[in-house]
């Protein structure tokens, strides 16, 4: 984990290339004390972060993301609001590389949609 304790995870499954995992967000990460003060919001980049993160548990592999194809965030997901997520990601390999498409929920509200290319780190 390559921020230590923002977040834990309460299930995760991998089955037929489908992740499907549900996280718990620490609110009192330090990162929410400045992001922003008073109105904290998960950063963009620690989801891409936890998405890959997730997919090396599945693969049991360490990776490096090479491009994203699609990021759509569409939703601030809010620690104290909705520290609770679920992630679908659909892994499937070509060649060298690992295609990875991510749906993030809170409850039933989208908050991301991620589609991406990792290789072996």
């Amino acid at each position: 984990m390559l921020l230590k304790n923002l977040y834990k995870i309460e299930s995760f499954t991998y089955d037929n290339n489908q992740v499907n995992a549900t996280i718990v967000i620490n609110e009192d990460h330090e990162i929410f004390t400045g992001h922003f003060p008073g109105n904290p919001v998960m950063p963009g980049v620690c989801m891409i972060q936890i998405i890959k993160e997730l997919t090396e548990k599945a693969l049991d592999l360490t990776l490096f993301m090479e491009k994203s194809r699609n990021i759509k965030f569409m939703a601030l997901i809010n620690p104290y609001k909705n520290p609770n997520l679920t992630l679908e990601l659909t892994i499937s390999k070509e060649d060298d590389t690992y295609k990875v498409k991510n749906i993030t929920k809170m409850d039933e509200v989208i908050a991301l949609k991620f589609s991406g290319t990792y290789k072996l780190a």
